[in-house]
């Protein structure tokens, strides 16, 4: 039976036990990891914590809201045990009965009817690094390789450790200031996820220096469940012909080759970043969503002008 239970009511100890041992955990459902994106995150939990699902809502006028917070790809159902689509149906119904609108990812192994009208589909890319260095490389494109080849030559190198601020403070420059909703409250968020990931060791950092040592290239990869995402990264726009981004990438695909883990680009429904993350080998994946919004015609125009 799905019970619906509050943050205050939720065993996280018990959770963090259905996570370790999910079939399809990842970290964003670690409940520190929650803790920090969504503090007040309820959950629905069917057994004994035997599937679990992380609800990351709010209400406002008296309309309930379930979305996708920031910091987090794939949130959805997670099993210890084999995860069917009757369960993750019965999952969404709870949902659709609870939440007048829903925007919600779901994750890589929750089945779904595709042809259900509030089911939407996402991209990812993806590269299995089981196989030798070599291997890998020769399964890069064409351009990849060129644009490789050109850092090389402007003498850029890898560096194993980049300070979290270092990183955040080359996107905050460069990319980030084309993105207004991030003010200062998701920068400070940011920063102490990365922190408390790099403490419970489920991250890494590193970055890219050029010729002159000036840092020109930073990423954060987060580490569970024998994947390693590429979290966020933050590049000297002013550099973007010395390709430091594509080194750092294929640094690490030479670090972790043949090993068991995945390398998951976390993204993206972008065609130009999926061309990019492709360019290394990595191989296109969906992942479902749930979006819907059940308000009537007048509330909808309400909303809009409440700004939602």
């Amino acid at each position: 039976m799905i019970k619906f239970v509050t943050h205050n009511e939720i065993d996280k100890r018990r959770w963090d036990e259905c996570i370790a041992n999910a079939i399809n955990g990842n970290i964003y459902v670690w409940s520190w990891y929650l803790d920090i994106i969504h503090p007040r995150w309820d959950a629905l939990i069917d057994g004994d914590y035997e599937r679990v699902i992380p609800i990351t809502g709010k209400q406002k006028l008296g309309i309930s809201y379930l979305f996708q917070p920031f910091f987090a790809q794939q949130l959805g159902i997670f099993s210890r045990t084999h995860l069917t689509q009757d369960h993750v149906d019965n999952f969404i119904e709870v949902i659709k009965n609870k939440f007048n609108i829903t925007d919600y990812n779901l994750n890589i192994y929750n089945k779904v009817d595709s042809e259900s009208p509030y089911i939407i589909k996402h991209r990812n890319i993806e590269l299995d690094l089981i196989s030798n260095y070599q291997t890998l490389y020769n399964n890069y494109s064409s351009n990849t390789k060129r644009n490789l080849s050109k850092a090389e030559k402007q003498g850029l190198s890898f560096i194993n450790y980049s300070d979290p601020e270092d990183v955040i403070r080359l996107f905050r420059n460069n990319k980030g200031k084309g993105l207004k909703h991030w003010g200062d409250k998701e920068y400070e968020r940011l920063l102490l996820l990365i922190n408390t990931a790099i403490e419970k060791e489920h991250c890494i950092t590193c970055g890219i220096n050029d010729i002159e040592q000036n840092h020109v290239a930073g990423a954060v990869f987060m580490c569970s469940h024998d994947k390693i995402i590429f979290f966020f990264s933050g590049c000297d726009e002013s550099n973007k012909h010395n390709h430091a981004l594509t080194m750092l990438i294929d640094s690490i695909i030479r670090s972790f080759s043949e090993t068991q883990n995945t390398l998951d680009f976390e993204g993206s429904d972008n065609d130009g970043l999926a061309r990019f993350y492709k360019g290394f080998g990595g191989k296109e994946i969906f992942y479902p969503g749930i979006k819907y919004n059940n308000l009537n015609i007048i509330l909808k125009f309400a909303c809009k002008l409440i700004g939602k």
